[in-house]
């Protein structure tokens, strides 16, 4: 069977994520900063890069729900049930973590995790496929505007990373971050998705 050959920009990501490096990737609304999701070095980068307090949570961009429901067992039930009704799509989703995986993503509040599941531009798409777990923040300085374009991403955080996918502009709008590790769900930030039939769907997968 004949192998598929990356482009260069792909295998450059790969081969950065690999070593523990950060990149920029294109996301479905701005341009992110990710790392490896299994290494706390790699993500405590991203902090630096970003000049924030590490503590501040990271999102864990899968690259499709079977492989963060595989990663995260504990998601199964009505966290599963949600994330089917909302991923892929515009919205970061907080979720119970009871085994604490990935703490270093959320040190903060290690019982939760924001998860993602997103439909990214083809090259970025693709460097998310090969790695099938990231660790994901917004590639711009704390308090900072989020990039629409690689351009706008600050010289700072672009002269740090190891490699970088450029897709062009995007809308520049996050996503919407939605916390479901309480009793009744919260808004943590209105961004791409709506919030309203984010909240509709929600309630529709769990019967309420």
């Amino acid at each position: 069977m004949e192998r598929s050959v990356e482009s260069p920009a792909v295998a450059a990501a790969v081969a950065a994520i690999a070593g523990g490096g950060a990149v920029i990737l294109a996301t479905d609304g701005v341009y992110g900063l990710c790392a490896d999701a299994e290494a706390p070095h790699a993500v405590a980068e991203l902090a630096r890069l970003k000049q924030r307090p590490a503590g501040q949570p990271c999102a864990l961009l899968a690259a499709s729900l079977e492989e963060l429901l595989e990663r995260i067992p504990e998601l199964h039930g009505r966290c599963e049930a949600i994330a089917r009704a909302l991923l892929p799509g515009p919205y970061t989703l907080v979720l119970p973590n009871p085994a604490r995986r990935y703490g270093w993503l959320s040190a903060e509040r290690p019982e939760t995790i924001g998860v993602r599941v997103a439909l990214l531009p083809q090259a970025s798409g693709r460097v998310l496929e090969l790695c099938g777990m990231l660790a994901a923040t917004s590639a711009n300085l704390s308090g900072g505007a989020d990039p629409a374009s690689l351009a706008e991403v600050p010289a700072v955080i672009r002269e740090g990373c190891d490699a970088q996918i450029d897709a062009g502009r995007l809308s520049g709008t996050p996503s919407t971050v939605l916390d479901f590790s309480g009793d009744e769900p919260a808004v943590l930030r209105s961004g791409a998705g709506s919030v309203a039939e984010a909240l509709a769907r929600a309630a529709r997968a769990l019967g309420e």
